[in-house]
């Protein structure tokens, strides 16, 4: 072999060497982190949207047996608009304000819908109807579907973040992704981190 073939050859290694050291050492992650937790957020959104889909059959139904809780009908009613009257979409997740608000509506038309649900117990006839029982448990599912949804979108948003804060991904994103910043994640409301007082 002469020179230039060995050189060549050796230039060929090293790019192929180069090749795999940088698949193997995290170049990727960033931006394969990030979709993931854009799509697990996608999977929020419409587990969030199923649930304030049920609202207004829910509320109708409620109405005809029981059009005297027109107060917390009207509370439910005035959540839900709140909630279908923000703008969502995917850069809510690296807004905190934007993510804050979007948290806060959806735990006020949670709450509103739970009151209601307290209140249909005073209606014997409604909770044995058909209808309600069938929005119910619809609902009921939709909420699991809320809960595990919110969780695989917290392990995703750690795990990006994870990846922004730590070696190597926080050179490679001083490297390559300087746009990428950090994403909101959900958190415990403060009436839920309340212990609540036992008296006997």
């Amino acid at each position: 072999m002469n020179d230039n073939k060995i050189k060549d050859f050796a230039v060929f290694i090293t790019l192929i060497l180069m090749v795999l050291v940088l698949t193997g050492c995290g170049i990727n992650n960033i931006p394969t982190y990030d979709e993931e937790a854009k799509a697990k957020w996608s999977q929020v959104l419409n587990t969030y949207q199923r649930r304030a889909d049920l609202v207004p059959n829910l509320v109708n139904t409620v109405k005809g047996f029981a059009a005297q809780e027109k107060d917390v009908l009207t509370a439910v009613v005035e959540a839900r608009s709140k909630v279908a009257g923000m703008k969502v979409d995917a850069s809510v997740i690296n807004n905190p304000q934007a993510f804050k608000a979007f948290q806060d509506n959806q735990a006020a038309l949670g709450s509103a819908l739970s009151r209601l649900l307290v209140t249909v117990e005073r209606y014997p006839e409604l909770k044995s109807s058909q209808n309600f029982i069938t929005l119910q448990s619809q609902l009921e599912g939709t909420e699991n579907r809320i809960a595990v949804a919110r969780r695989d979108y917290i392990e995703a948003v750690k795990r990006y973040n994870t990846e922004l804060r730590t070696i190597p991904g926080r050179w490679w994103r001083s490297l390559l992704y300087s746009d990428s910043q950090p994403m909101a994640t959900f958190t415990v409301e403060e009436e839920v981190k309340q212990v609540p007082e036992v008296k006997f």
